[in-house]
């Protein structure tokens, strides 16, 4: 092949791929001509098929975004909560436990035979003049003495089942026949005899069962009034008792412990003497069971542990009486008014205190029944007297 002159060898540029001639020279341009600037083609991406989807996290992952860690969790104050409640819980039931522990057992059955079982409970609630747990300075303060030894101030039976709660009081000089001792004042029996005899007595005159024995002394009584306040008090009369430590004016007051306790035992200013005072009896009883049975007595709890321990240590209870049927007397004791509890004296027939014996045995026979529900006016009365 010849040999091509240098000048007219054409140029390859591998760039381009195109040829050019000369130097300057263009491929099919007149010569002298600047080249025009080629451009490479745009090459499309050769055409892919999109992968199989694959299995697992790997298909998660590319459908979905992945997620910016959570935050840490912040406990829940409900749970806090939770604790509190429970704690409240054991407060509640630790407290009367505690308070269970502190009170005395005695023996409270009586000899000989007794009435059979009947529908309902019925409790015997004695306060009596023990001066147990007082300090030499509340026995001035109250005007309570010195005196040793119990004796029977407050004698009631409460009744409780498928009517109304009833409440009777029986006045402490009644005169009913005492087993082994004749005829006599029924707080002789206890003076003889203790709850035993007095109990075997009860259940001798009126045919009614008693199931469950209470006895709270002066301190306890006085304890319990402070722990929930104080009570109102309603004296139809102003009353000035100097042996009751009592000096009031007539009309509904406040009362805390020392002047409702002086309200509770004064007998001396009133006419009807013993009759008027189991009627106040009944009366503070009520108010202080009103006041138990307030939320504020559960809500608060210095107030429930006051009112747990309060009478805790001048508080006697019949040997076969338990803590759940001390709780149901304590209950059914703070429901005694109103709708939901009846009071009054035990029928009597003259302020000698003999008992009216067909209105009593009538009213004694709807207890033994459980018909508190047909106790009427003239069976139940405040003074117990007929017709008042």
């Amino acid at each position: 092949m010849a040999d091509r002159p240098k000048g007219d060898e054409p140029e390859f540029d591998w760039l381009y791929g195109t040829e050019r001639k000369g130097v300057g020279g263009s491929a099919g341009g007149a010569s002298g001509d600047p080249e025009p600037t080629q451009m490479l083609p745009t090459m499309g991406r050769p055409h892919q098929s999109p992968p199989p989807p694959s299995r697992g996290r790997a298909t998660q992952t590319a459908s979905h975004p992945p997620r910016r860690p959570s935050a840490p969790r912040r406990r829940r104050p409900f749970r806090w909560v939770k604790y509190v409640l429970l704690l409240w819980v054991v407060f509640l039931i630790a407290v009367p436990l505690f308070a269970w522990s502190k009170i005395a057992k005695v023996d409270d059955t009586p000899s000989g035979d007794r009435p059979a079982s009947q529908p309902g409970t019925t409790y015997l609630l004695v306060g009596s003049d023990s001066r147990e747990g007082m300090t030499h300075a509340q026995e001035l303060r109250l005007g309570t003495g010195k005196a040793s030894g119990r004796r029977t101030d407050t004698i009631m039976l409460l009744h409780t089942g498928s009517g109304p709660n009833l409440l009777v009081s029986i006045p402490r000089d009644s005169i009913v026949p005492i087993p082994g001792h004749g005829t006599g004042k029924i707080n002789a029996a206890y003076a003889y005899g203790g709850p035993q005899l007095l109990i075997q007595t009860l259940e001798n005159t009126t045919g009614v069962r008693i199931d469950d024995y209470v006895e709270i002394g002066f301190s306890g009584f006085f304890n319990v009034i402070n722990a929930v306040g104080g009570i109102q008090i309603c004296p139809t009369q102003a009353m000035k008792d100097p042996q009751a430590g009592l000096n009031i004016k007539k009309g509904c007051q406040h009362a805390m412990g020392k002047k409702a306790l002086g309200y509770a035992r004064s007998r001396h200013v009133s006419a009807l003497g013993d009759i008027d005072r189991a009627k106040h009896q009944r009366e503070v009883v009520a108010a202080v069971g009103k006041k138990a049975a307030s939320p504020w007595s559960v809500i608060n709890p210095v107030r429930y542990v006051n009112l747990a321990m309060s009478g805790s240590q001048s508080v006697r209870v019949g040997q076969h009486t338990g803590m759940f049927a001390t709780l149901r007397f304590a209950w059914a004791m703070t429901h005694v008014s109103g709708k939901s509890g009846k009071t009054c004296g035990v029928p009597i027939a003259d302020l000698a205190v003999h008992w009216d014996r067909e209105r009593a045995l009538k009213l004694f026979h709807l207890i033994q029944e459980d018909k508190t529900s047909e106790v009427t006016s003239d069976l139940c009365g405040a003074s117990g007297l007929k017709n008042q």
